[in-house]
């Protein structure tokens, strides 16, 4: 029986592998959101390598930025090697990475080494994204595959969640087995543990569907991917910083390089994924990405010491107000991906949800930006701000990833999911080095505030030209065939397998 098919007592196989995809989530979203608290207790305490900049918010933001440069180079070649070699063989071997380099991120001693460990951190973790889609995408019901999606996702919302809150608690569990300056060591060890743990229950539940996976070869290519991304990475990071170059200006460097070596990976595969980068609506689609992830991580990375600054609180008290962004996650995903599958039953579509939970967001966002700026705001007020605009930003995200399978060809979902997070890593890569500059030179954060309001308003506009794949049609006009979405997609071997 294939994947869509039903175990005894009535549970559909699809919801077990939305389980441990979540879980997959969960545990890569806390080792990328880790860093934002931990940077911003190095700050407040004066500790480690950001005790000596004179512009500690412009180097931290540019320290989640590398990350981010290191995602945004394997997003592409994740989605290419997923549907090489299959997309359960990909995900494990993401997890078992960012395991990995997330625990070596607590022993590493320097800043350049640091760098070095959380760029290839964020290069193991590039490939889950493109690979996890396609995988719901494939083995769900159509009728229920953005509903599958939000699911899914929640893990992202639970992940940056754990990372935000107990990122205090872990550090004064640092402090009690390292030196009270070493205590953030102890955040990333944590987590790294868990992600492996996470790995290793991957790989047992897929071995079970689908055994022998190569998981050697894949990992070589991957490594070969890694290798060249790395060396590029922190070759532009020496020769900017050897130049005297800002930290912005870094980072705006590793985002034209990501750019030109992704250009020229396209070149030679053109053949591949011809639909994909001519397709005028995936365009579209993934140029608003780059608003929506410059949001996720400018919340995600620096939503702490928004909280710390506005409200004057504690590192432990913002970090909780802070989570109420990350929380609205946990709501905001499985009740979009729902909504838009019952919006598409009845004929709506998932467009109008996808533009109007985006606009509403930004309107919520920008009064956010004043209650900032009026300074010494009150945290309930920042908390319930936080919570309404992160539950629509997040409801639009599922809606959006379905839009996005409904108008790419089954067969290159790999890649098309890949080029959509490739392109919106922009965002990700730009926004903490952005906003951290910005803070640094305004001594406040309504102007960063501000910046990621007007990126979501172009957002908006974007979303608005985009028109709803044939698949959504169908489901609109009502002749889609169920019985056919509860039929188990053929496994082949080789090429194009998962």
């Amino acid at each position: 029986m294939g994947e869509r098919g039903i175990r005894a007592g009535g549970w559909p196989a699809y919801r077990t592998l939305w389980v441990f995809l979540l879980l997959g989530w969960t545990v890569s979203a806390a080792d990328r959101a880790l860093t934002g608290p931990v940077v911003t207790w190095m700050i407040d305490n004066k500790v480690a390598f950001l005790a000596e900049s004179d512009k500690p918010y412009a180097l931290a933001g540019l320290i989640g930025g590398l990350f981010f440069a290191g995602y945004m180079l394997t997003q592409f070649p994740g989605g290419y090697l997923g549907d090489r070699y299959g997309h359960r063989t990909i995900i494990v071997i993401s997890l078992v990475w960012a395991g990995i380099a997330t625990m070596l991120s607590g022993l590493v001693t320097g800043l350049v080494a640091f760098i070095a460990i959380r760029v290839f951190t964020g290069l193991g973790e590039g490939t889950f994204y493109s690979n996890d889609r396609s995988l719901i995408a494939e083995q769900t019901p159509v009728e229920k595959r953005s509903l599958g999606m939000g699911v899914v996702i929640t893990g992202l919302a639970l992940g940056i969640t754990i990372a935000t809150v107990f990122a205090p608690n872990l550090i004064d569990l640092g402090g009690q087995v390292f030196a009270a300056d070493q205590a953030w060591r102890m955040a990333f060890l944590a987590l790294g543990a868990a992600t492996l743990a996470v790995a290793i229950g991957c790989a047992a539940y897929f071995r079970r569907q689908q055994p022998g996976l190569p998981y050697a070869r894949a990992t070589l290519h991957m490594l070969a991917f890694a290798a060249a991304g790395l060396a590029a990475v922190m070759a532009v990071y020496f020769i900017g910083d050897a130049a005297g170059l800002s930290d912005l200006w870094i980072a705006i460097l590793e985002v034209a390089l990501a750019l030109i070596l992704v250009i020229s990976v396209l070149a030679r595969r053109t053949g591949e994924v011809g639909d994909v980068l001519r397709s005028r609506d995936l365009v579209l689609i993934n140029v608003a990405f780059i608003a929506v992830l410059w949001n996720l991580w400018f919340f995600s990375f620096w939503s702490v010491s928004i909280v710390a600054d506005a409200a004057h609180s504690s590192f432990g008290r913002s970090a909780l107000i802070a989570a109420f962004n990350a929380g609205a996650g946990i709501l905001g995903f499985p009740v979009g991906g729902w909504l838009s599958d019952v919006a598409v039953r009845h004929g709506i579509g998932r467009k109008p949800l996808v533009v109007a939970f985006t606009a509403i967001q930004c309107v919520l966002t920008v009064m956010f930006g004043f209650v900032v700026a009026a300074g010494s705001a009150s945290v309930w007020v920042m908390a319930a701000l936080l919570f309404s605009a992160s539950t629509f930003f997040n409801a639009m995200q599922p809606i959006a990833h379905a839009m996005l399978a409904d108008i790419a060809d089954p067969a290159h979902y790999g890649a098309a999911f890949g080029m959509n997070n490739l392109i919106g890593e922009i965002g990700a890569v730009l926004s903490p080095a952005v906003s951290g500059a910005l803070r640094d030179a305004t001594g406040g954060w309504s102007a960063a505030v501000f910046l990621d309001a007007g990126l979501i308003a172009v957002a908006v506009v974007l979303f608005l030209f985009v028109r709803e794949g044939a698949t959504s049609r169908v489901l609109r006009s009502g002749r889609f065939d169920r019985a056919r979405a509860g039929e188990a997609p053929a496994v082949t071997a080789g090429r194009g397998a998962t």
